[in-house]
């Protein structure tokens, strides 16, 4: 995946603190609606540097792109995988409907809680690396 980055800080020789806008499906003319209220979100993250570029310069990054469908299918999959699973099994126990949602939900939030740990676990060790790949 290639994104363009700005260059916030030089953490040492060889790495940079960049900031990636966040991207959506809207495609962000906020102009035209200004719904969302997401105008202006960055990502922070630390990239490779080995152009030599200085804070407040533009540069396009890459990482990789396997592994960040990895981590996205993840996150996403299992609230939705722990729900259907939890009404799937509570369907076949019981014929109270008000349990078989209940149960569902709880799924969801166990679902939601592991994401949320995940994503801590891969933020802590690195998991998404960026390199800077050339000065924009």
């Amino acid at each position: 995946m290639t994104q363009i980055a700005t260059i916030e800080r030089i953490l040492d020789s060889n790495h940079a603190e960049i900031s990636v806008p966040r991207k959506s499906a809207c495609g962000h003319d906020c102009e035209e609606c200004a719904g969302c209220g997401v105008s202006g979100a960055a990502v922070h993250a630390r990239a490779v540097n080995t152009v030599g570029a200085v804070p407040g310069q533009k540069v396009v990054v890459q990482s990789d792109t396997k592994k960040m469908l990895r981590i996205v299918a993840f996150v996403y999959s299992v609230p939705v995988f722990l729900f259907m699973l939890g009404y799937v099994i509570t369907t076949l126990l019981t014929p109270t409907v008000a349990v078989q949602y209940a149960v569902a939900a709880v799924g969801f939030v166990i679902g939601i809680i592991l994401a949320i740990m995940y994503d801590r676990h891969v933020r802590a060790v690195g998991g998404v690396s960026f390199t800077i790949v050339r000065v924009f």
